[in-house]
C-alpha cells in the first residue's frame, strides 16, 4: 500500500465538499480524515531503534576488530597500531570503501573479509539508516522551528509541515550534512594529513562516494582515529542524500499527477465506479478511497480487504 500524506487526503475532502455529491457527507468528514492521515510522526523510527542502532554497530565493530587484530600477521599494508589497524580495517571494509592501505594477505583473512563486507552492507542499509531517519526527524523539526521563529506557530502546526514536506526538508538537511562532512574532511587532511587542496579534496570524494582508489589514504594514527567516525558518517549520509534526490523527483511527478487526478471533470462514470455499495450515493469514505486508487496510492484489493475487515467488526458488533 502507498504512502498517504494529509495532504492528500485533505485535497480530496476538499474536492469532494465542492462537488457535493453526497448528502450525508458532512458527518463522515472528521472520522474519515483522521482514520487516513494516522500519526503524523513515523511509528518506525522511534529512539530505540537508534539505539539499537549503536549496539548493534558497537558489537559489529568490537567483534570484527576482535577478529582482525587476531589476524593481524596476515593483513599486509601500512600498519601502524594493531588494535587500531583492525578497527580502521572494520571501518573501511564495512563501508566498502576499500582503500587498499590494508589488506588480507591469507585465505582465512579473505574469508573473515568476504563475511565481513557483507554483514557490513546489510547492517548500514537496514539498521543505520533507521537511525539515520530518527536524527533526521529531529532535524526536521528543529528546522521548521527556525524558519517560524518569529511567527506564533505551535507544535501542531510545525508536525503538520514537517509531514507535508517531509521528502524536501530530508533531502535539505542530508545535503547540509554531506557538506559539512566533506568541508570537514578536506580540512583535516589539508592540516593532519599534509595533502595539497586538490588531494584532500579528491581523497574525500573518493572515499565518502565509496570509489576508495587507494592512492590517497589516512597514513598517521590520528588520521585513522578521525576516520573510523568520519567514513563512517559520511557514507551513510552520501548514501541518504541520493536516496531522498531519488524520493524527491518521484515526489515531484506524483504531486503533478494528483494535481491533475483532483483537478480533472467528474463524468458520471467516475461516481458510479466510486460507489462500492451500489446505493446510488457516494460517501465521503468512498470517494476518498476511489481517488486514492486512482492516484496509485492504494488498489482496490487494499479497499476490498478493508471492507471486509469493516463487516466482520460490524457482525461482531451485532452479536455482542
Amino acid at each position: 500500500m502507498g504512502k498517504i500524506s494529509q495532504e492528500d487526503v485533505t485535497a480530496i475532502l476538499e474536492r469532494l465538499l465542492n462537488e457535493d455529491k453526497s448528502a450525508a457527507f458532512d458527518m463522515a468528514y472528521d472520522d474519515t480524515r483522521e482514520s487516513l492521515i494516522g500519526n503524523s510522526v513515523d511509528a518506525s523510527n522511534h529512539p530505540e531503534d537508534k539505539n539499537n542502532a549503536l549496539i548493534v554497530l558497537a558489537a559489529y565493530l568490537g567483534v570484527g576488530s576482535f577478529c582482525f587484530f587476531l589476524l593481524r600477521n596476515q593483513i599486509s599494508g601500512k600498519k601502524m597500531n594493531g588494535l587500531l589497524d583492525a578497527l580502521y580495517f572494520c571501518v573501511v571494509t564495512m563501508t566498502t570503501v576499500g582503500y587498499g592501505d590494508l589488506v588480507p594477505s591469507s585465505t582465512l583473512a579473505k574469508l573473515l573479509a568476504s563475511t565481513y563486507v557483507f554483514t557490513g552492507m546489510a547492517l548500514g542499509g537496514l539498521i543505520l539508516g533507521k537511525a539515520a531517519d530518527y536524527i533526521l526527524e529531529k532535524q526536521q523539526v528543529l528546522l521548521v522551528r527556525a524558519t517560524h521563529i518569529n511567527d506564533m506557530v505551535g507544535l501542531a502546526e510545525i508536525l503538520k509541515e514537517v509531514e507535508t514536506y517531509k521528502i524536501r526538508y530530508n533531502f535539505l538537511i542530508s545535503l547540509v550534512h554531506v557538506v559539512v562532512l566533506t568541508v570537514l574532511g578536506t580540512v583535516y587532511m589539508l592540516v593532519t594529513e599534509k595533502f595539497k587542496f586538490v588531494d584532500a579534496f579528491y581523497c574525500v570524494c573518493a572515499t565518502i562516494t565509496t570509489l576508495g582508489y587507494g592512492d590517497q589514504s589516512f597514513s598517521t594514527t590520528s588520521g585513522r582515529i578521525f576516520a573510523v567516525f568520519w567514513i563512517l558518517a559520511s557514507t551513510i549520509c552520501v548514501g541518504r542524500f541520493f536516496f531522498y534526490l531519488a524520493e524527491l523527483c518521484t515526489e515531484s511527478r506524483q504531486r503533478s499527477f494528483t494535481k491533475w487526478v483532483l483537478t480533472r471533470n467528474l463524468t458520471f462514470f467516475d461516481l458510479e465506479a466510486a460507489d462500492l455499495d451500489d446505493d446510488k450515493v457516494v460517501s465521503a469514505a468512498e470517494f476518498v478511497a476511489d481517488k486514492l486508487e486512482e492516484m496509485g496510492k492504494i488498489s482496490w484489493e487494499d479497499v476490498t480487504t478493508i471492507l471486509e475487515r469493516f463487516q466482520n467488526l460490524d457482525v461482531i458488533t451485532l452479536e455482542l
